[in-house]
């Protein structure tokens, strides 16, 4: 289970994952250690040799913690309106599985397909931000997101200031522009793997729910998606070929696309 849980694997010994341990202390325990995981290595680095301040002054850091406090609260309150009691359980429960899946780790306590529908939405979304930059978690990846989300800022001040410059900043330091560019290049493809992986997904038979839940939860090496393909179920009833397909996109995503993308271009065989 430690195993799993630091490489974010997420494979367990009992067949229930971690609901079949009901110690809130265990859940707690794993909870923390998957966050740690999907956290910038060198992050740690700095902890052991007294320097905690680190954490506080990353930018990645700051925004992975307020996704994770923005899903949670969001699925705690759907969960809520959706008849569940407010209690500690629902807490731990919805807290575990949204660090369990933005770190993609994949461990599970509950069957979430029996939340209400938009907690599947938010946990989707969690698939394709994913850990940090040098953590072992996958996704696209936080500082990704920053940047991007930072670019379009960027845009929207450039149609009011058309002359103005307005530099990229993941914290004191400016991002350069081939960076950024980068960056959208990177997300643009992931996306537009994932459009063609629950294109032929659904090609094959899947219903659109586990087309998108297995493409996005292999590209993102998360493990569980959603469909018949969640928390309960496995990737065994696929398609042989559709599991050809699955298995290229979690090399794809594990490799981060431009190291796969790049054996398809000419000029790499020239």
């Amino acid at each position: 289970t430690t195993f799993g849980t630091l490489a974010t694997g997420g494979f367990s010994p009992r067949n229930a994952s971690i609901g079949a341990y009901p110690s809130p202390y265990i859940h707690y325990m794993i909870t923390l250690f998957m966050f740690m995981a999907g956290v910038n290595f060198s992050l740690h680095y700095w902890a052991l040799k007294g320097k905690f301040g680190h954490y506080v002054r990353n930018s990645e850091f700051r925004f992975f913690g307020m996704i994770i406090c923005i899903a949670l609260g969001m699925i705690m309150v759907a969960r809520w309106m959706g008849g569940e009691t407010f209690s500690e359980g629902l807490f731990r429960s919805s807290l575990f599985q949204t660090v369990s899946i933005v770190t993609t780790t994949g461990f599970v306590t509950q069957d979430y397909e029996h939340w209400p529908f938009v907690t599947h939405i938010i946990l989707l979304a969690l698939m394709f931000i994913g850990g940090c930059t040098s953590s072992t978690g996958g996704g696209i990846k936080n500082v990704r997101v920053l940047v991007l989300l930072k670019e379009m800022g960027s845009e929207l001040k450039k149609l009011f200031h058309p002359h103005g410059v307005f530099p990229i900043k993941i914290g004191d330091k400016p991002v350069p522009e081939n960076a950024v560019s980068n960056v959208v290049v990177f997300i643009a493809f992931y996306i537009l793997i994932f459009l063609f992986g629950v294109l032929a997904m659904a090609g094959l038979g899947l219903d659109i729910d586990t087309s998108i839940g297995a493409v996005a939860a292999t590209l993102g090496n998360v493990g569980p998606g959603i469909g018949s393909v969640g928390p309960t179920e496995n990737y065994a009833h696929l398609p042989i070929l559709g599991k050809w397909v699955l298995s290229f996109l979690m090399l794809t995503g594990r490799l981060e696309i431009f190291t796969v993308l790049v054996l398809f271009t000419r000029h790499f065989w020239d």
